[in-house]
C-alpha cells in the first residue's frame, strides 16, 4: 500500500479507517456506512486508494484484550484476586465508603 491509502475494516466492534503511513489520520466510526463514506472522501481528496474489508458483525464493542481472553460482560463482576476492599456492589454501584473511614 502507498502512503495515504485507506483501509476500512471492522476492529474491536467499531468500523475504522486506517491510513497507511499516517496513523494520526486514522479514525473510528459508529457505522460501516459512515466509515466507507469518509474513507472514500479521504482517498479522493488525497489521490489515494480506498479498500474495504468486509467482516461478520460481532454484536458488541470489545476492548481488544489478550487473545483467547473472554471479554467482561456488562453486569458481571469479576472476583478480586488481591487484598484490596471491594469498591462496588454486585450491581456495579459504588459502596458508601469502601476504605472504612
Amino acid at each position: 500500500m502507498a502512503k495515504f491509502d485507506v483501509t476500512t475494516r471492522s476492529k474491536n466492534g467499531q468500523w475504522v479507517n486506517e491510513v497507511e503511513g499516517a496513523n494520526e489520520l486514522s479514525r473510528s466510526f459508529g457505522s460501516r456506512i459512515e466509515a466507507i463514506s469518509e474513507g472514500s472522501e479521504f482517498a479522493h481528496t488525497h489521490g489515494s486508494r480506498h479498500a474495504i474489508e468486509d467482516a461478520e458483525p460481532s454484536g458488541g464493542i470489545t476492548d481488544g484484550g489478550a487473545p483467547g481472553e473472554a471479554p467482561i460482560i456488562v453486569g458481571d463482576k469479576p472476583h478480586r484476586q488481591d487484598s484490596l476492599p471491594e469498591t462496588t456492589d454486585e450491581n456495579g454501584f459504588p459502596l458508601e465508603n469502601p476504605s472504612g473511614g
